[in-house]
């Protein structure tokens, strides 16, 4: 498991890389308030906290806001795991790059079948960012026939996430199925409260959240061997409302929080650094998967320069780096 603070880098398997020094200090008064709580754990919910209810809006100043969308249904195994355990290597890496960034993560089901199908935590940072994973319950339903309830989840961000300040603000969702067709009024008004007077097209919905968020869907194969036709109709359904070049191969559920990061630094024009993050930790094969999961993407998307380690307020412009 990943842990807060500066050191966590001495374990890394290759050695090699340092977060920033002017970040060490608050690094470790991150370790420190973790180690207060009692260090990392996660709950074994049988029921969503209060902090995950989608029964009112969420906001954040931040001009760098994320979020983090994470299909916890069955077919998703172990992932949404894997994902959570890389929590401070996802929060210390970005934030040294845009001190100011804040994160909310979501938990998506179905609908259909599913007690609890939407769960999104308020925008925050640090370790509070475990509390609200906390309060996320995985509960591992689904309804069995190749679709989640991702446009719910989509619908609730477009309407109900107050992002305004942010410059170009990311939201990335894990999943290896289908969103249904058409977001449903009656499910709106149950999870959101909120009265919409007819169906709405999936699709309509998806082309207004890109133009409020920066929206990858990261792909997790389905199933297990002998699936790649499964995975294909789940994908050409997600490229035809996202675009293809939104929609990320996922190699393995190890590799998931590195390509979400390496899409991320590639738009800050950090992606020389991200290399030797990933680089410190994994050999040259481990490097290979990621940057071909991410090989559309162009590097430098909002004009940053490319290797510079950012210490000042927000984004937009980058500081000298560090010698």
């Amino acid at each position: 498991m990943y842990s807060w603070g500066s050191a966590d880098t001495d374990g890394w398997a290759k050695g090699g890389y340092s977060y920033d020094s002017a970040k060490k200090d608050y690094m470790d008064d991150l370790k420190g308030d973790s180690d207060a709580k009692g260090g990392r754990a996660y709950l074994h919910r049988s029921e969503p906290g209060a902090d995950a209810t989608p029964k009112k809006n969420i906001q954040t100043d931040s001009k760098n806001a994320i979020v983090i969308g994470i299909d916890v249904t069955g077919s998703m195994s172990d992932w949404p795991g894997e994902i959570f355990d890389r929590l401070p290597l996802l929060y210390q890496t970005l934030s040294q790059y845009r001190p100011d960034v804040e994160i909310s993560f979501a938990a998506i089901g179905d609908a259909t079948s599913d007690r609890y199908p939407l769960q999104v935590t308020d925008f925050t940072k640090g370790v509070e960012l475990e509390d609200k994973v906390n309060s996320l319950y995985g509960e591992g339903g689904g309804g069995g026939g190749l679709h989640e309830s991702y446009e719910l989840f989509g619908h609730y961000m477009l309407n109900h996430a107050d992002v305004g300040k942010a410059t170009s603000p990311f939201l990335l969702i894990f999943g290896d199925e289908k969103h249904y067709q058409t977001i449903d009024p009656k499910q709106v008004e149950y999870y959101m409260g909120e009265t919409l007077q007819d169906e709405i097209k999936s699709k309509d919905m998806w082309q207004k959240l890109g133009q409020k968020f920066n929206v990858f869907y990261l792909q997790k194969p389905y199933g297990g061997y002998g699936r790649d036709s499964t995975t294909q109709e789940v994908k050409e359904q997600w490229s035809d409302a996202l675009g293809h070049q939104k929609v990320i191969d996922l190699p393995d559920k190890t590799r998931a929080v590195d390509v979400a990061m390496a899409i991320i630094a590639r738009h800050w024009g950090m992606y020389d650094d991200f290399k030797d993050n990933i680089g410190a930790r994994h050999d040259a094969s481990v490097i290979d998967k990621v940057e071909h999961s991410v090989r559309f993407i162009p590097k430098d998307v909002d004009g940053v320069a490319t290797g510079s380690k950012l210490l000042g307020e927000g984004g937009g412009e980058a500081s000298k780096p560090l010698i």
